[in-house]
């Protein structure tokens, strides 16, 4: 009988895997046979890569490039402007083509992370594989790799951290070394990735001191947090507006907000210009709501009906682990770790700008699906028992 499961659990993982390789075929192919898309940002990195590759790839000399300019530092942009660099190197004029598909490689690689991470806490493989539909049908998945952008390197690395805590979950320690070098290639990623930083140090020091790891206190603390946030940004925004509005970075964050900015290029999110501080305190609350809004005007409706199947599936994942979710302490931590993130990430565009297509929200949509199979878990082994 023990051979016969063993079998069957084989049997069961090899089809996993299979149905993953169809996932990024359909994918890929998808995004193949649109090509690739250049933005604003793109052109920056491509000029910026020119400059590294005149400087015979010399980071010392690269990062000194407008040194006394308010741009964040070159560093922080250095793993795609390096890749695009490469690129253009070893591809020529098919440099972009290069850069599309390392962005696929990197989302297979995505993929099969997102799957070992909740084989690693327990989730059965036949849990993961209903999962897979809702990749497939991502709307943020199927729009940024094609992009000649930092978004999906950046995605990657964030699930790649995400990995490493999980497996420090199982394995009870911390993977000091491979978080180090991960984030360290974050961070080279985008500057951006301060929040992704703050969750996984957070994480660590709540399960050192074992502190709101029950369900329902996380969600009283989150539920208090989107209430509170938005008052400390405004006293934030206060102190900078009084003190260091001429400082050209701060200045252009909480000129978005003077004018009643929600969602970046788009005015039909706006609200009136604020008139007094809790007029500012509810600019940040609507932001921090529409971070994950699956609706815009431009939007197909079914654009819109895919986006809220994939919140829809978050959101019952979230309200099964309220209440199962104490019954299985890692997949329980795995869980909590996810929120932390997203409400990480999600508070520090609230703040900064959530742009004009969320593409800022697309390097959370892989651990935020793996929510669903980890609260499916919970849901059969609670009744299991």
């Amino acid at each position: 009988m023990k051979e016969l499961i063993n079998k069957i659990i084989k049997l069961t993982k090899k089809n996993l895997y299979l149905s993953v390789f169809l996932v990024f075929i359909v994918i890929s192919f998808y995004h193949l046979s649109i090509g690739f898309h250049m933005s604003s940002d793109s052109y920056r990195f491509s000029r910026w890569a020119d400059d590294l590759i005149k400087l015979n790839f010399n980071y010392f000399d690269f990062f000194a490039i407008e040194k006394g300019d308010h741009r964040p530092h070159l560093y922080f942009f250095s793993v795609p402007v390096s890749l695009t660099g490469l690129s253009k190197v070893f591809f020529a004029s098919d440099w972009q083509i290069a850069f599309l598909s390392f962005n696929l490689v990197l989302l297979f690689f995505s993929l099969i992370i997102f799957v070992n991470s909740l084989m690693l806490i327990g989730v059965r493989p036949i849990l993961i594989t209903l999962a897979l539909p809702l990749i497939l049908l991502s709307v943020d998945l199927l729009t940024w790799p094609r992009y000649i952008l930092s978004d999906t390197i950046y995605s990657f690395f964030v699930l790649l951290t995400t990995y490493f805590v999980v497996k420090g979950i199982v394995n009870n320690k911390i993977y000091y070394i491979e978080l180090f070098l991960s984030i360290l290639l974050l961070i080279g990623t985008r500057p951006s990735s301060i929040p992704v930083v703050f969750a996984i140090i957070l994480f660590i020091l709540i399960s050192k001191y074992q502190i709101l790891l029950k369900p329902k206190n996380i969600l009283t603390f989150a539920l208090l947090f989107i209430f509170i946030l938005p008052f400390i940004f405004s006293f934030i925004y206060l102190i900078i507006d009084l003190n260091f509005k001429r400082i050209p970075n701060l200045d252009y964050l909480i000129g978005m907000v003077k004018v009643g900015m929600i969602i970046h290029d788009r005015p039909e999110t706006w609200r009136d210009v604020p008139t007094g501080f809790l007029d500012v305190v509810f600019i940040y609350f609507l932001r921090f709501i529409n971070f994950f809004n699956p609706y815009a005007k431009t939007f197909s409706i079914l654009h819109i009906l895919l986006n809220l199947l994939q919140f829809f599936s978050i959101f019952i994942s979230i309200v099964i682990w309220s209440f199962l979710g104490k019954y299985k302490k890692i997949q329980n931590k795995a869980f909590i770790f996810i929120i932390i993130l997203t409400f990480s990430v999600t508070a520090f565009h609230s703040f900064t700008v959530i742009d004009y297509d969320w593409r800022y929200r697309f390097p959370l949509i892989l651990p935020l699906l793996m929510l669903f199979p980890i609260s499916l878990s919970m849901f059969l082994d609670k009744n299991k028992n």
